[in-house]
């Protein structure tokens, strides 16, 4: 299957079937996915956690009450659930640690590539920190890069996904504990394989026509 297959085939599952698991080895490819997403200047603002048991996925449930219940059903049924949270702060720690991780790797051939990168990452770091006031939502599209490679990856690998902004973050920061580690959620991802009472996936997809979302110069 081609990327365009996989785009015009994939669809938001509706409905899990609980009796079905993510075999491990897929499981860690998707893991891989989410771990190797680019982000802005390789700032990685992210951490990801996975509730794969049904305990875990209880405890993301649980805080999915009044008008975000409608998505309660997708968790408890999923597979797996990937709560994507944001660093509260880029700190001078994480961006070090960043650093060392890259030279560690070999990123650098020369002490003023190492400079180079550490500067080009602290500029846009404190632009939207300092003078954008903006480093929260600048950390989220670095987020949300990551969810659109992990829904991509899943649909080439045949597991059913369902993105949700339909939380409560609050709740979630407070059941799991994330101000504490200096996180904060920001939206959650079901996996797992569609049941027979996803609507959706009977359903043809719908877009604009291609004329209108697409100029070219």
């Amino acid at each position: 299957m081609n990327i365009a297959q996989i785009a015009t085939t994939r669809r938001t599952c509706k409905a899990f079937d609980p009796a079905r698991k993510i075999d491990a080895a897929v499981l860690a490819d998707l893991k891989t996915v989410l771990r190797y997403a680019p982000s802005s200047v390789n700032s990685q603002p992210w951490h990801f956690v996975i509730a794969g048991s049904d305990a875990g996925k209880e405890t993301l449930a649980a805080t999915l009450d009044g008008a975000f219940a409608y998505n309660a059903g997708k968790v408890r049924g999923a597979s797996h659930v990937v709560v994507f949270c944001a660093r509260t702060t880029l700190d001078d720690t994480h961006l070090n640690t960043l650093l060392a991780q890259e030279e560690s790797d070999g990123r650098f051939a020369t002490p003023e590539a190492k400079a180079g990168q550490a500067n080009s990452r602290g500029f846009y770091v404190t632009l939207h920190r300092d003078q954008l006031n903006d480093l929260d939502a600048w950390a989220d599209r670095q987020i949300y890069i990551a969810l659109g490679n992990l829904m991509q990856a899943a649909a080439a690998v045949g597991v059913d996904a369902c993105p949700m902004e339909g939380i409560d973050v609050a709740a979630l920061d407070t059941a799991l504990g994330l101000p504490e580690k200096g996180l904060r959620a920001v939206v959650m991802c079901a996996l797992g394989y569609s049941s027979e009472q996803d609507f959706n996936a009977k359903l043809p997809k719908s877009r604009l026509p291609a004329e209108v979302v697409f100029s070219e110069i």
